[in-house]
């Protein structure tokens, strides 16, 4: 439970507790623009009394040109012009990718949209449950059970589609679009590691800028291409090795107390990503990579005691 009021068709939330950022709650994932006039949700939420530091509030991907006089940053997403697919395989998408498409398809994986059905959530299931650490970090969705995972799939079903990627009759990987207007903007990409030789993740993208072609969109979207001053990461180089590309929009910032003029004016709004040094987030980075590292070998290895309980222990010298 968190304060939050409604406003037209929208609610605005409050998260965060020595800063109260109040925004609309799902922004990125609604169609057309969050707020045509910031100045009535500013006064709902003082009227309301509604207990927020900062309001924030983006334009949304075409509309990239600012059009408010508010206290203003750039913030960024990645993305794929969708007008022509042959444009982006040819120009856009860097040749190994090109290649790595090519291998996924000699190598027996078959990609298309799939109904959402009890069938395919199961087969999520294996997925998210294929490992416990996954880029370097616990897997937010391992452990969760079918019901768990078909509930939080099941968000804006009427302007979504399911892409799965197939190896025979097996689902080992799938990606979930949203579709927002004419944008599209993937909600989750995920795909068994065990099956990587195989480059699943390819595979999907390039289906996903097809259909987003077909379906006439402007923009495929996936997330932010950069997080703060974390300008480098390998999350941020799989979207570049796979065509997507930096667009910046506006994002404003309007305070609603003397707090949050204060926060506003020392930048703390920008939380730990956007005030640390690229080369300290760098070194944390890899400090937090190398502890999930040693975490996850642990984790391999009770699971191959367990599968052989009769193999014999190692000494405590060893």
């Amino acid at each position: 439970m968190i304060p939050s009021l409604p406003f037209d068709d929208k609610r605005i939330v409050v998260l965060g507790k020595w800063m109260r950022l109040a925004s609309v709650h799902d922004e990125e994932w609604l169609e057309g623009q969050m707020v045509d006039d910031p100045r009535p949700v500013v006064e709902l939420i003082k009227k309301e009394r509604l207990k927020a530091d900062l309001f924030t509030f983006t334009q949304k991907i075409p509309d990239v040109t600012p059009r408010y006089e508010l206290p203003m940053e750039w913030d960024n997403a990645a993305a794929i012009q969708t007008h022509s697919f042959k444009e982006w395989w040819e120009n856009r998408l860097p040749q190994v990718s090109r290649k790595n498409v090519r291998r996924s398809q000699k190598r027996g994986v078959t990609v298309r949209t799939v109904a959402f059905n009890d069938e395919l959530v199961a087969g999520i299931v294996g997925i998210f449950n294929e490992t416990l650490i996954k880029q370097g970090i616990p897997f937010a969705h391992h452990g969760k059970d079918f019901e768990t995972v078909k509930q939080e799939l099941s968000g804006f079903l009427d302007r979504s589609e399911f892409i799965g990627a197939y190896f025979g009759a097996e689902l080992i990987g799938f990606i979930k679009l949203v579709y927002l207007g004419r944008v599209a903007a993937i909600l989750n990409i995920v795909s068994m590691d065990q099956h990587y030789d195989k480059r699943p993740a390819n595979a999907l993208i390039t289906k996903a800028v097809e259909i987003c072609e077909q379906r006439k969109m402007t923009h495929l979207l996936y997330g932010k291409f950069v997080y703060g001053n974390k300008t480098s990461s390998p999350l941020t180089e799989f979207k570049h090795r796979n065509g997507f590309e930096q667009i910046r929009f506006p994002r404003y910032y309007v305070p609603l107390n003397l707090k949050g003029r204060i926060i506003l004016m020392l930048n703390l709004h920008r939380g730990l990503l956007g005030m640390l040094p690229a080369g300290v987030i760098a070194f944390l980075l890899k400090c937090r990579a190398r502890f999930y590292q040693t975490l996850s070998s642990a984790w391999k290895s009770k699971g191959e005691t367990k599968a052989n309980p009769e193999a014999e222990p190692e000494s405590a010298g060893a």
